[in-house]
């Protein structure tokens, strides 16, 4: 499954293209949604904006387009009116002069007033996005201490959208392993300084998989083993999916386990009880 830095990503290709363009033509696959239209076709797009895995598609005519890919959506880029071929259906295209932007399979597509979008009952559940560029290290230290999370286990909070939108499942993993926290710790239990190198971790991991394209590792380190043969997969994470392999740090097998009915894995001599 995609998380935050995955989802950024995808949004990053469409905005390219979407970005300050007038949008000529517009289509919903959703009968309810064809409204829309009239009052879309014309305006120009400011920007996408992700929450987790959800994206908020802004236009200067004062609407905004929510759309979440669930299990299933997915967007394609392609040149104007040179649609791929798929047997998926198509629920939303947004066609400037040269390029459209597709969005095939999802189904949680609305339209509202950008002023009241903040209304929508998913982005009312979730916390601030991971990727926000005004979130701070001292703001997730603040999240981990509320009353809403300090007395959770960590490996249960770092899936939660509640506390932070698109962290998930190898996020969850690398993060906790690099802090050097046992998952099933509770951030009460911590000490100030546990807390603030979490919070650090937490932004620190997230955006260097953002810039890497999901590679966890410090870029020079994992070029290093790519040029020794090893493959991407194999190459991009400390512990996630490394189960009895070397741990990177201290040589130790990496364990993995079950928590919140997912795997996670640790290592038992970096991330002690």
């Amino acid at each position: 499954m995609p998380e935050g830095p995955e989802i950024r990503r995808a949004a990053d290709k469409i905005e390219a293209v979407l970005k300050d363009k007038t949008v000529e033509r517009i289509e919903f696959g959703q009968q309810p949604l064809k409204k829309y239209v009239d009052h879309l076709q014309g305006s120009k797009v400011l920007s996408l904006e992700t929450r987790g895995k959800a994206l908020l598609t802004h236009f200067d005519s004062g609407s905004t387009i929510y759309s979440h890919n669930q299990l299933y959506g997915v967007w394609r880029v392609v040149k104007r009116d040179k649609l791929p071929k798929t047997n998926r259906q198509l629920r939303l295209a947004i066609h400037t002069k040269q390029h459209s932007a597709l969005l095939y399979s999802a189904s949680d597509i609305s339209v509202w007033e950008t002023q009241h979008v903040e209304s929508h009952p998913f982005l009312q559940r979730i916390g601030p996005d991971i990727l926000n560029p005004n979130l701070t290290w001292r703001m997730v230290a603040e999240r981990l201490q509320s009353t809403a999370f300090a007395g959770r286990a960590l490996n249960s909070v770092y899936l939660d959208q509640a506390f932070l939108a698109g962290l998930g499942n190898y996020l969850r993993s690398e993060i906790l392993f690099i802090a050097g926290i046992h998952p099933g710790q509770k951030a009460r239990d911590l000490t100030k300084g546990q807390v603030g190198k979490l919070a650090r971790t937490t932004l620190d991991i997230s955006q260097r998989s953002y810039a890497l394209g999901g590679v966890t590792l410090p870029e020079r380190q994992y070029r290093a083993l790519r040029q020794q043969g090893i493959t991407y997969g194999k190459a991009r994470f400390f512990v996630f999916g490394r189960a009895g392999q070397p741990c990177r740090k201290c040589r130790k097998k990496i364990n993995r386990s079950t928590a919140n009915s997912r795997r996670i894995y640790t290592c038992a001599a970096c991330q002690p009880v």
